[in-house]
């Protein structure tokens, strides 16, 4: 088991991704999309009172009384920007609690390799072993890196344009701009940063060329796709 260099510290902020082995595709439809965001949601709390899957098929009633609950809870994270993508994952993550980042990576990903198994008559690992994990030291380092994981699905080419980024629901920057779709994501400390939404957008959009270019050069140097 590989093991990491440097600890994760409490209160400060990463950029966490990961990737499938081999690069398989880990997310092929809507129903897998919205089961990861919905174990993303749900394991960000502290010591959920049932495991995901059972909360899942619980009532309106009981999945109402479990979400009050985690209105006192202590949260592992505060995640402050996603992108899901075919075969990867990019999260920007506070740790709130000792291990939280940990804890809560090895609890999404074998929480969605079991459900991605039993759906496709697979077994193994689907996950790389060790997430990889980089310290943001600065606002501009988080702003840059919140920008990159935003248009990753546009400079991978899973989308044509950045007009269609807008209305992806697979990353955080949708709920950036309006705010109504998943409320796990915690936006204030990005747009502090900007006057107005406009100014974020502008901002977003600014880099899209030039990242588009990086990813070409990396995918064709590196045989890399994160």
């Amino acid at each position: 088991m590989p093991s990491r260099s440097s600890p994760i510290i409490t209160d400060q902020v990463y950029h966490v991704f990961n990737r499938s082995v081999g690069g398989v595709p880990i997310f092929v439809g809507k129903k897998e999309y919205h089961r990861f965001l919905g174990l993303v949601e749900y394991y960000r709390f502290c010591d959920p009172p049932v495991r995901f899957s059972f909360y899942n098929r619980a009532d309106k009633q009981l999945k109402l009384s479990i979400q009050n609950s985690f209105h006192t809870s202590e949260r592992l994270v505060s995640i402050l920007a996603y992108a899901a993508m075919p075969n990867h994952v990019h999260f920007v993550l506070k740790q709130e609690k000792e291990n939280g980042i940990s804890i809560f990576m090895r609890l999404i990903q074998n929480s969605y390799a079991k459900y991605f198994n039993i759906k496709n008559k697979r077994f193994g690992a689907l996950f790389q072993s060790l997430f990889k994990c980089v310290r943001i030291e600065s606002d501009e380092q988080l702003l840059h890196v919140v920008r990159y994981v935003h248009l990753n699905p546009v400079t991978s080419f899973v989308l044509n344009s950045v007009t269609e980024l807008e209305t992806y629901p697979w990353t955080s920057y949708p709920n950036y701009l309006s705010g109504e779709l998943y409320s796990m994501v915690q936006t204030d400390d990005v747009l502090s940063h900007f006057k107005s939404i406009d100014l974020f957008e502008e901002f977003t959009k600014d880099q899209v060329g030039y990242q588009r270019t990086l990813a070409e050069l990396r995918h064709v140097y590196l045989g890399s796709d994160v």
